[in-house]
């Protein structure tokens, strides 16, 4: 019995792909607010009104364009101890390579959409890997928001405020500074 050939992607999927990929280097360029769909059309090489028709509005297209897996590593297999430093590795290492993160940071400091697809990133990616390792799991959203605040703060700082001493420092005193504190809000008992 001979395999089926694999299905051709149809147009409307590589019209979509397109428009998305156009999305995702605008909004990192010009951010949300200077984005505009008629930019990203002319991009993607279409009409504006397929941008409109594949994701309704800007807001619908940023949300499509900015799903993001954040790619967490399985925390299982590291020392309880660096845990800490392990996630500020992987956060430096995610924000180093993919520009849409740090485009979803820019924008989510400065619009509603953006914000609140950053929590639900968070949220959904960070969070059960917190209640995995924290003491109480009923704490985890707690801890899961202050390890979001020093990773967040050090990205801001860092790759879109760009601070030259915090761009200044390796990744190594990155993460020897930050890892004990992300540590601390992810393993120490409750005060």
């Amino acid at each position: 019995m001979t395999a089926a050939p694999a299905p051709t992607p149809r147009r409307s999927d590589a019209t979509r792909a397109a428009i998305l990929e156009a999305a995702r280097e605008r909004f990192a360029a010009d951010g949300y607010d200077r984005a505009t769909i008629r930019a990203i059309a002319r991009d993607a090489r279409i009409d504006p009104s397929m941008v409109m028709r594949y994701f309704g509005n800007k807001e619908g297209l940023f949300a499509a364009a900015s799903t993001f897996d954040l790619r967490l590593p399985e925390l299982d297999a590291l020392p309880e101890q660096g845990i800490g430093a392990a996630l500020v590795r992987h956060f430096l290492d995610r924000w180093e390579q993919d520009d849409v993160l740090t485009a979803l940071l820019r924008v989510g400091v400065t619009n509603a959409a953006g914000a609140e697809r950053m929590q639900a990133i968070f949220k959904e990616q960070l969070g059960p890997i917190v209640a995995r390792v924290c003491p109480d799991p009923a704490e985890a959203p707690t801890r899961a928001a202050l390890v979001a605040s020093q990773i967040l703060g050090m990205a801001l700082t860092r790759f879109v405020l760009r601070l030259p001493p915090a761009v200044a420092m390796s990744r190594e005193e990155v993460a020897a500074w930050l890892g004990p504190t992300v540590q601390r809000y992810l393993t120490a008992p409750r005060a």
